[in-house]
């Protein structure tokens, strides 16, 4: 097993780091009225004041809750995320208890000293004014509320809170390795999502996040030294008193809220040719080499946002910043967090990846906790994509580590189907494989089955029609059928909804007579080359029954093949020499020894 989890670790491409139109998320295919769909709203203003020497704040937070469901809701839930930074947490022990921790986390939790745990204490909680009972579980608040929410009802929170910034372990917290003073990330009591599935106020344990679209209004204060960077635009900055400056910010349509501060931040700028400004936030006392890594970074950032925008879709907000921070990199709004002592190439690829989750995750912000294989594989396809653009030797092809991480999986024993809750995984590093590999595997190969011209316009119709809103996996395949007409719920599933595995062979060529086999349990199309004894050579495509149609393609065109028929065969024009499967290799299949065959 060591060997196995040992293999993915290797392999994967693994890095640090609502929903549809309301109808139903199998393979029926309901097409309902776009303007049934909805979804919540939150307004949040905030009043922050930051303690740098103590790591502690003081917060108001006034919040005003939109129900836009068809639900009457009796109950609200907040997410409390510092508390998992606590010896005894449910994080804590899943990091001491799974086979295969993090080793940024470990068990360095259950080390933690009072003055360096985190927490966010909820002092008063107010709805409409009347003062409502509440409850701390863990990293969730349950509020039972005075009055139901009704339909269409907007609500109004008021809360008094104070919390600490835990030493920083995951993603968020003080003093990072690098050294960084504040890397402040789900760092405020943020109203849990409800959507058509119900509540999502799933605890803190070691994955990602899922919340509600609004707008944030926060004034900060802290020590007039600091340079603070993050999500939103800058209104103003007060005048410092008594050492303290405020700072306001606010963001529209954005469903989180990030910022990072040191006092020995160099802050650059970048303006992107008719897109946003780019913000770079890195400390000064790095080695030389690093801060020539961070300069050269900034136009090379420029000419990514550009591709994710031609690519995916138009970035829709005025600045982005990468700032130093966190524990090795994570998206947020409008920003990412990335330590920033790599070489340039490690800069950029990080870079790459967290910067295009503002298209895969920020924008479209499926439920990570849930689907985090359309998070995580979606944005290492399209950073694949990005980074070989910019290279000067291109990749024949770009997605071959995915691939391998893939394999890797299937091949491992340990494979969980994509329908796992990411909290759920046995081991952390099938996880990764699953997520990152196996995730951008499935949009890679989606274009193997479409054709890739249908593929580009899949992505864009995709974010064109679920930007802001919160897609599920049947909406990407729903997007892909509507540009193809072709019927795909077949690939959505066997790939992401089991493990089962695609293996085609050639089982036999006699005279002009060849014949395939299907060994695995999934069905794809094929894509066929041979080369006859003359030296000339035919490709041919055999379109699979249940998909109702053929990609683009110049190959011929023969009979479909049936999923249930184990063997098929067809027959050549000349003497057959060679014949290979799939010679693109984009289609995943886990044993490739069988996909060619030379006669005698």
């Amino acid at each position: 097993m060591k060997k196995i989890l040992l293999h993915l670790a290797l392999v994967a491409v693994i890095f640090s780091c609502g929903a549809t139109e309301n109808r139903l998320q199998d393979d029926t295919k309901v097409n309902v009225k776009p303007n049934n769909y909805w979804q919540q709203h939150v307004n949040y203003t905030m009043e922050i004041d930051m303690d740098v020497n103590s790591y502690q704040y003081n917060g108001v937070q006034k919040l005003v809750y939109t129900n836009n469901s068809p639900d009457v809701l009796n109950r609200v839930y907040y997410h409390l995320y510092f508390n998992a930074f606590q010896p005894g947490s449910e994080m804590d022990v899943r990091s001491r208890t799974i086979q295969d921790p993090d080793p940024r986390v470990g068990d360095r939790i259950s080390k933690l000293a009072p003055n360096e745990i985190g927490f966010i204490k909820v002092n008063s909680l107010k709805q409409n004014g009347t003062t409502i009972s509440y409850e701390t579980v863990g990293t969730v608040l349950e509020v039972k509320l005075n009055k139901p929410i009704q339909t269409g009802e907007k609500v109004t929170f008021d809360m008094v809170f104070n919390a600490q910034v835990p030493k920083q372990i995951r993603r968020s917290g003080r003093d990072n390795k690098e050294g960084v003073s504040l890397s402040m990330t789900q760092w405020y009591p943020k109203m849990a999502e409800y959507d058509f599935e119900g509540w999502h106020a799933d605890p803190y344990i070691g994955r990602e996040f899922h919340s509600v679209w609004g707008d944030f209004d926060i004034k900060l204060t802290i020590d007039k030294n600091y340079v603070v960077g993050g999500t939103g635009y800058l209104q103003g900055e007060e005048k410092a008193k008594k050492g303290k400056k405020t700072l306001h910010f606010k963001a529209p349509k954005v469903h989180d809220f990030t910022w990072a501060a040191d006092p020995d931040f160099i802050h650059d700028t970048f303006q992107v040719p008719n897109g946003p400004l780019l913000n770079f936030y890195y400390k000064k006392d790095l080695e030389q080499k690093y801060i020539d890594n961070w300069k050269k970074l900034q136009p090379a950032t420029a000419q990514l946002m550009t591709f994710f925008s031609e690519n995916v879709g138009k970035y829709p907000y005025d600045q982005y910043s990468v700032i130093q921070g966190g524990d090795g990199g994570m998206e947020y709004a409008m920003s990412t967090l990335i330590t920033g002592q790599r070489s340039y190439g490690s800069l950029l690829g990080v870079t790459a990846h967290e910067l295009a989750h503002t298209w895969f995750q920020f924008l479209l912000a499926t439920n990570e906790a849930k689907h985090e294989w359309m998070d995580e594989g979606f944005t290492s396809y399209i950073s694949s994509l990005a980074m070989n653009a910019l290279r000067e030797e291109k990749s024949e092809n770009p997605l071959a580590g995915s691939y391998r991480g893939y394999l890797a999986l299937a091949n491992s024993g340990v494979e969980q189907p994509l329908t796992t809750h990411a909290d759920r995984y046995t081991y952390n590093q099938a996880y990764g494989a699953a997520a990152y590999s196996k995730g951008a595997v499935f949009i890679a190969q989606l274009g193997y089955v479409i054709g890739e011209e249908n593929l580009k316009q899949t992505l864009k119709k995709y974010f064109a029609d679920f930007a802001f809103k919160h897609p599920k996996p049947l909406d990407i395949v729903r997007t892909a059928e509507r540009i193809t007409d072709f019927e795909l719920d077949w690939y959505l599933i066997d790939f992401a909804q089991t493990t089962n595995t695609i293996d085609y062979a050639v089982k036999s060529v006699e005279e002009n007579t060849i014949t395939l086999e299907r060994i695995g349990l999934m069905p794809m199309p094929l894509d066929i080359s041979v080369t006859y004894t003359d030296g000339s050579k035919e490709d041919f495509y055999i379109p699979l029954q249940m998909m109702r149609g053929e990609k683009p393609t110049s190959a011929t065109i023969i009979d479909d093949w049936a999923w249930a028929m184990p063997t098929y065969s067809f027959s050549a024009t000349k003497t057959v020499k060679t014949i290979e499967i799939d010679a693109s290799q984009m289609m995943a299949d886990i044993n490739r020894e069988n996909n060619t065959f030379t006669t005698n």
